[in-house]
């Protein structure tokens, strides 16, 4: 388990890494990605989530989450899954049964 627990923190940081700017950023984010993976603990979508969201932080929405230092996009979105201000839902095909089709 703990083998791919660090595969799992491996590859975060791989991702992560083409924002990194500073070495204190990158100490930052790798707290916030071990808070994050509590709260959305696969990988796969906590990446998808975080993508979405500093998508659209850089197309100008405004952030859930008050900071007193500037932080990139990705580290805000990773805040504000730490403090629930943004979730998540898994598609269910099983709710599209129900609409018309035409």
């Amino acid at each position: 388990m703990q083998a791919i627990l660090s595969l799992q923190t491996i590859r975060f940081r791989s991702f992560f890494s083409r924002f990194a700017k500073s070495n204190w950023r990158n100490t930052l984010r790798d707290e916030y990605l071990i808070q994050a993976q509590d709260v959305i603990s696969d990988p796969n979508i906590l990446i998808n989530v975080v993508s979405r969201r500093s998508k659209q932080l850089k197309y100008g929405m405004k952030p859930l989450v008050e900071s007193l230092e500037k932080l990139e996009p990705e580290d805000i979105a990773l805040r504000e899954i730490i403090e629930g201000k943004i979730s998540y839902e898994l598609y269910d095909p099983s709710d599209d049964a129900d609409l018309p089709r035409g």
